[in-house]
């Protein structure tokens, strides 16, 4: 196997500020900062604006923007209707 490769793959702690959420987990990433971890060991830390804990479809606090379905919203924007057009269906 050839040397030198691969990046250097470590710890990194990974922390989202805005939900006060921080996970462990390894990485390429790389940070001038550090923090202590539960285990008394110093990580890299690398600040996230957005994780599963603060994302509203992990949340559950998703807005449903589209409430029509697409198909009733094409026939409301053209008009559509069984035997309009020039679809090649039977009239």
């Amino acid at each position: 196997m050839q040397q030198d490769k691969h990046p250097d793959y470590h710890a990194v702690v990974f922390r989202d500020r805005a939900a006060g959420y921080a996970f462990l987990t390894r990485s390429t990433a790389t940070s001038d900062r550090t923090i202590e971890w539960d285990d008394g060991e110093t990580y890299p830390v690398v600040d996230v604006e957005i994780s599963s804990e603060s994302h509203p479809f992990y949340t559950g606090k998703a807005r449903t923007v589209d409430s029509e379905g697409r198909i009733a919203q094409f026939e409301r924007r053209y008009g559509g209707g069984a035997g309009q057009g020039s679809g090649g269906g039977t009239a």
